[in-house]
């Protein structure tokens, strides 16, 4: 079977760009997520490689898609290889069922590696000089129109936990934490 892996970071992207190098892949079954690849955690992900059988080949458009470092690209490769899966990456024009396709993997995924640490140090570099400047103001906050009754109905234990609420939100934990820590110190300043 064939299959096709597309992944963007975030919701705002496009991931048309992908689809449109897969087509003519003629892709039985496709996985898609708007989720940031920086670690294996990704439902989609999951899902294909519980889905992936001996003999499909998985399309990805470049590996950057599937991994950012090196362990979790060749991590995932090893699974396939296991499976008897085939990977082949459209960018790169590599597929890991030859041995020149394995080498050119391992090469590739740590120069991807290499270029995201990269990414990273000239960010918070950026970060470090704008803060002295005065410019960096962070982040923009979270607003959530309706948290105060959402959170009102997990304290009334009508929402059970706080994964929970924080799904019901269409937020992370961490921010669900903050919010609810600013609402109480707002609560108890009144």
């Amino acid at each position: 079977m064939n299959i096709a892996y597309i992944r963007v970071s975030t919701v705002e992207q496009n991931d048309e760009r992908q689809k449109e190098a897969m087509k003519n892949k003629n892709i039985e079954k496709w996985f898609e997520e708007k989720v940031s690849a920086k670690d294996t955690n990704r439902p989609k992900l999951k899902e294909m490689l519980e889905f992936c059988r001996e003999g499909d080949i998985i399309y990805i458009h470049d590996f950057s898609r599937l991994a950012r470092n090196t362990k979790d690209l060749l991590d995932i490769v090893e699974q396939l290889n296991s499976k008897g899966v085939t990977l082949v990456s459209n960018k790169e024009n590599i597929d890991t069922s030859t041995p020149s396709g394995k080498l050119m993997l391992t090469m590739i995924g740590a120069i991807a590696e290499f270029e995201r640490s990269n990414l990273l140090e000239r960010q918070r570099e950026g970060i470090a000089v704008a803060k002295k400047k005065g410019m960096y103001k962070g982040r923009k906050p979270v607003q959530i129109e309706d948290f105060k009754p959402q959170y009102q109905k997990y304290l009334n234990r009508e929402i059970k936990t706080k994964t929970e609420l924080a799904k019901l939100l269409k937020v992370s934990r961490v921010t669900l934490d903050k919010l609810i820590k600013e609402y109480e110190t707002e609560k108890e300043s009144c």
